[in-house]
């Protein structure tokens, strides 16, 4: 069974998420102040954290965020903010947390987003993230296929990273964008089918005898799979 740590101060909210949760059959803490939630977050047992980013006590959500990943805790976090300008949002992302929902939400798209970051594979500091034959080592930043050393620009890295990190997943441009790309960034969607194109060329075209991986879901955006 899935533990799951609750950081949230509102009561109505976070009651309605606990229990929305444990009706999934996720084992769910929950605390309140945030000394206590970066204590807490430090577990190694907990499969996500789901985190308020205004709390009560001496750090807000992006400071434990930082703490922990900092701390090479890669547990995934979905954060929760009432702050809902692109700007907000893409500095949680920056400095650690892996989805947001803006406030207020629906529990049934939290309960989406959590199936989702669950499915996610395990990653650790240093770990080698897999998708088929394709492999990168998330330290040294090296991509190898059918042992091959496969050569990227820093964007391409990123580009290819958040994929395979989100294998299985059909990413929208506008979330790669979100994700990939520095919020001051002026990026039109076809800088993402530029990118998408130069992957493709050195992951799948330049080794003709192994399977594709990147796929173009028409109307939806792109997946990774093995």
């Amino acid at each position: 069974m899935n533990r799951i740590l609750v950081v949230e101060d509102e009561l109505r909210v976070a009651q309605a998420v606990k229990r929305a949760l444990e009706a999934e059959n996720y084992q769910v803490d929950w605390v309140l102040d945030s000394a206590q939630a970066l204590v807490s977050a430090m577990r190694p047992d907990y499969a996500l954290i789901i985190l308020d980013r205004m709390l009560p006590g001496p750090h807000e959500g992006l400071d434990i965020i930082h703490n922990l990943r900092a701390n090479n805790v890669s547990t995934p976090i979905l954060l929760l903010t009432a702050l809902g300008e692109v700007k907000d949002r893409v500095e949680g992302l920056q400095v650690g947390a892996d989805d947001y929902l803006v406030k207020p939400f629906s529990i049934r798209e939290l309960l989406a987003r959590v199936k989702v970051l669950l499915k996610r594979p395990k990653v650790t500091m240093g770990a080698i993230i897999q998708v088929g034959n394709l492999k990168m080592d998330t330290q040294a930043q090296h991509v190898v296929r059918a042992n091959r050393l496969i050569k990227l620009s820093n964007r391409e890295y990123k580009l290819l990273h958040y994929m395979m990190y989100n294998q299985g997943e059909i990413l929208s441009k506008e979330r790669l964008i979100s994700h990939v790309w520095d919020e001051n960034a002026d990026i039109m969607t076809n800088t993402v089918e530029v990118y998408m194109a130069y992957l493709r060329k050195k992951i799948d075209r330049d080794f003709p005898g192994e399977q594709p991986l990147i796929e173009t879901v028409f109307g939806f955006g792109y997946r990774i799979v093995g």
